[in-house]
């Protein structure tokens, strides 16, 4: 399939190389390493109960960060975490609120809740303008230009049957009842459409020095991934309840908790391979259709490789009691990290960044440093 040319509208770019040339992410991390932050973080969470969080969370982004290698040279994360600390007393008094009213009365809680509808896109914007504005690759920061309007559009879909549910009360009537199940039934429906519109506001605004990410991903093909993962669950359930069927009853004389650690061991691994298909796809199909000027980004996640990672790392957090947790974070980094590459055609050398791009010091990315939520990307 032929990708469209990307028309940026950026006054100044990069010279072109001769050639095209890869650059390979590599990650160095090891769980031995990242096991002694870990459980340092683990302990002072408990300690403060839970005030640690958002500093355990830095530490955590600047050790994956600092070991993932790009072209041989590592990302660097300069976010300041009393800054997001701040960003975290702010999502713990906004649920603290809507937990408090929702308790006195339901209507208070149905007016908090849609308060939260109100501020969540824009918290969720401010967390990945924070995140990248204060990442950089050879010395230079990334940053965010999605505007307002494309958040609260992404989030739009799901908000809607979202907020039908929230109005219709418990004790309701047959009608209203009907009209909730409907809600409920046009919230699962949404979803996709809700992920791909967010994936595409992501991926079309991410920029480094001059440079700006555009996609061609659409919602409709998040939607044929989901079906996709969704008939693939259909027939591992019935694989698994067929396979149940036959090994229950000569099961039966070997202890009562065998035939059931027996199924749920065979819907779990039905769980880990439908799971990894949808995760492997959406990030195959969401990079592999990201590009600027002189970049394309590639992505070869196999779903197998990802299934049987999975399927390890739960077996092992079961039996080390969840000990194996950060071995398992840092081996699931390296095979996702590791399956993306990127292709350039422009002198790296030559990209300057560009300061009047760079939002963790304009006006208009207040909002992103002073709350200093980091919800993820």
């Amino acid at each position: 399939m032929e990708q469209p040319r990307l028309e940026l509208g950026f006054a100044a770019q990069p010279a072109a190389t001769a050639a095209p040339r890869t650059l390979e992410i590599r990650f160095t991390g090891s769980g031995s390493e990242y096991f002694r932050i870990w459980s340092v973080n683990l302990l002072l969470i408990l300690v403060t109960l839970g005030l640690y969080l958002p500093f355990a969370k830095a530490r955590r982004i600047r050790y994956f960060y600092a070991n993932t290698l790009v072209d041989g040279q590592a990302l660097s994360f300069h976010g300041d975490p009393w800054k997001m600390f701040r960003g975290f007393l702010l999502l713990v008094v906004l649920m603290g609120l809507y937990g408090g009213l929702s308790n006195f009365s339901v209507v208070l809680g149905g007016l908090a809740f849609f308060a939260l509808l109100l501020l969540w896109p824009p918290l969720w914007r401010a967390g990945m303008r924070f995140r990248l504005t204060h990442t950089s690759w050879r010395g230079l920061r990334f940053g965010f230009a999605g505007d307002m309007a494309g958040a609260y559009l992404a989030f739009l879909p799901v908000s809607i049957p979202l907020a039908l549910l929230v109005v219709v009360p418990a004790d309701a009537d047959t009608g209203l009842r009907v009209l909730a199940g409907i809600g409920a039934l046009a919230f699962n429906f949404m979803v996709p459409w809700t992920l791909g519109l967010a994936k595409r506001y992501q991926h079309s605004h991410y920029r480094f020095a001059h440079l700006q990410t555009r996609t061609w991903l659409e919602p409709s093909q998040v939607y044929g991934l989901s079906f996709r993962a969704g008939f693939m669950g259909g027939i591992a359930v019935v694989i698994a309840g067929v396979v149940a069927a036959v090994l229950l009853p000569s099961l039966r004389g070997a202890g009562s908790w065998v035939p059931i650690a027996g199924v749920a061991l065979v819907y779990g691994a039905a769980y880990v391979w439908v799971s990894s298909a949808f995760t492997a796809g959406l990030q195959n199909m969401a990079w592999s259709r990201t590009a600027s000027e002189g970049v394309m980004f590639k992505s070869d996640l196999e779903t197998m490789d990802l299934a049987r990672l999975t399927l390890k790392n739960w077996l092992l957090m079961v039996i080390t009691l969840g000990l194996y947790r950060p071995f398992a974070a840092v081996a699931t980094a390296r095979l996702r990290l590791e399956a993306v590459a990127l292709e350039t055609t422009i002198d790296l050398d030559a990209l300057a960044g560009d300061e009047a791009a760079r939002d963790d010091h304009a006006a208009g990315d207040f909002a992103g440093d002073f709350f200093g939520i980091d919800l993820g990307l």
